[in-house]
């Protein structure tokens, strides 16, 4: 380690040291000089320097530095370059994304949804001789073909020509043939105006929904259900508690509430893409809520009994997409 030298305390010091050599020159003692103590160190505390004001400039806006880039059209292509293909990797990288989410308003097409929309057409079997006979006519105000033939004979049993006594003892009246011929004519044209007006599909959109909610409680009511799918396991300490017994139909469960709203949310998005329906919108907030609502079931069902036959039924007839519980739903 180099020796500790002693180092000047004040820019004074200096000048103490110049006068006092002066004087030593001026009595010739030059060997004094020599004994007198160099600083080769730095001093500890250094002067302090004025400090220069900070002078700040703010910052370059967008199109002061677009005007900059621009300056130079070799490097501002080359950027250009670089965004667009950016942009294109973003949107097929969303686009990829989109496709494994599906649509959270159509979902897939099922075999079931596409009988939802042809619920109001007669259901017709074609013989292997090629001769096509139909089989049943869907019916408004919940009637069947059983029904109506039960009640049209009926009212011909009801509605026919009264024979009186004597007319019944001399045989055959004069003009009962006529009777019977003109009755049964009259019976003929009233049940074909009673098949028309109670066919589905001479009704209103609302006949036609009211016999699809009748076929969705009937496909995935528990009462149907039960016995058919899987359920979900048993937890590891099951309740004691017995359920009471189920009392008719099964209305409430999730996935026929969820089922009645897919058909519906089906029913107002196809009224709305048709007739200027971008304008309407009342039904397009009607169609968010409805939307929302089976969002939450979904989710409540996903909870409680993915995994389980109930789950996978309902998501394969239902053609329904992760799209519709997952993440936020956006109307495009």
């Amino acid at each position: 380690m180099p020796p500790r030298l002693e180092a000047l305390q004040r820019l004074g010091t200096i000048n103490q040291t110049a006068r006092l050599d002066g004087r030593i020159r001026g009595h010739k003692h030059e060997h004094l000089l020599n004994s007198l103590p160099v600083c080769l160190r730095p001093a500890t505390n250094t002067p302090r320097v004025a400090l220069l004001p900070l002078i700040q400039t703010a910052n370059l806006s967008q199109r002061e530095r677009k005007r900059k880039a621009k300056q130079d059209p070799y490097r501002w292509a080359q950027a250009q370059q670089r965004k667009n293909a950016n942009l294109k990797r973003r949107g097929e990288l969303q686009a990829e994304r989109d496709a494994l989410l599906g649509d959270p308003i159509w979902g897939h097409k099922t075999p079931f949804l596409e009988s939802l929309e042809t619920a109001a057409e007669p259901k017709t079997t074609t013989a292997p001789d090629g001769t096509t006979t139909t089989t049943e006519t869907p019916r408004s105000h919940f009637l069947t073909d059983a029904e109506m033939n039960e009640v049209t004979q009926h009212a011909h049993a009801l509605t026919k020509p009264v024979v009186g006594a004597i007319s019944a003892q001399l045989g055959d009246a004069p003009g009962e043939a006529e009777a019977q011929t003109l009755h049964d004519r009259r019976h003929e044209r009233a049940v074909e105006a009673l098949h028309r007006i109670t066919a589905l599909q001479n009704g209103s959109r609302k006949d036609r929904y009211h016999f699809n909610v009748r076929r969705v409680v009937n496909e995935f009511g528990r009462h149907q259900t039960d016995g058919v799918v899987a359920p979900k396991p048993l937890p590891i300490n099951p309740s004691t508690v017995e359920m009471p017994e189920r009392a008719g139909p099964d209305t409430g469960s999730s996935e026929v509430q969820i089922a009645i709203l897919t058909a519906k949310i089906r029913n107002l998005a196809e009224a709305l893409s048709v007739n200027r329906g971008y304008k309407d919108i009342h039904n397009k907030r009607n169609l968010r809520l409805m939307l929302h609502k089976r969002q939450k079931l979904l989710r409540y069902m996903e909870r409680k009994e993915k995994g389980s036959g109930r789950w996978t039924n309902m998501i394969e007839k239902l053609g329904l997409t992760p799209a519709m519980w997952k993440g936020q739903i956006e109307l495009r």
